[in-house]
């Protein structure tokens, strides 16, 4: 989500201290993995939020996306796939890590980001038109 190893090592690093700051409020230890997902997902956000000045790259903010065309990138090598993530905007990268990987609605992600849940849908739609024109520009190159 950071898009840098460095800055997602900190990241990962402030949410080890939150979380051994706050293990006494864990309720149940069998809960410990989801938490800890949790905290780190929340200062991933925390940290993009600070890094990033949220730039609106809409075309049209209340559009809502197309119909999905199922998961394109199944078929890819993992490599190929983080490389292309990597290369999104900022934006676009948070939301698409958060409802594809992070399996968030786009409700939580707008609540947790402070955007629009229809901001939220145009970027996840632009990240995979980028996704989708990186992709086939490297399948182009490398045949």
């Amino acid at each position: 989500m950071t898009g840098d190893q460095r800055c997602a090592e900190d990241v990962l690093q402030d949410a080890f201290i939150i979380a051994f700051k706050e293990l006494g409020k864990l309720k149940a230890a069998e809960n410990f993995g989801g938490w800890l997902r949790r905290i780190v997902i929340n200062e991933c956000i925390r940290y993009c939020k600070q890094a990033v000045q949220w730039k609106h790259e809409l075309l049209h903010e209340n559009t809502e996306p197309a119909e999905e065309a199922g998961d394109w990138w199944a078929g890819l090598d993992l490599e190929t796939v983080h490389k292309a993530i990597k290369q999104l905007p900022e934006g676009c990268r948070q939301v698409f890590v958060l409802y594809v990987l992070e399996d968030y609605t786009h409700r939580d992600i707008a609540q947790s980001m402070g955007i629009s849940e229809s901001t939220s849908k145009s970027q996840y739609q632009r990240a995979r038109q980028l996704l989708k024109q990186y992709i086939n520009t490297l399948m182009a190159i490398h045949g």
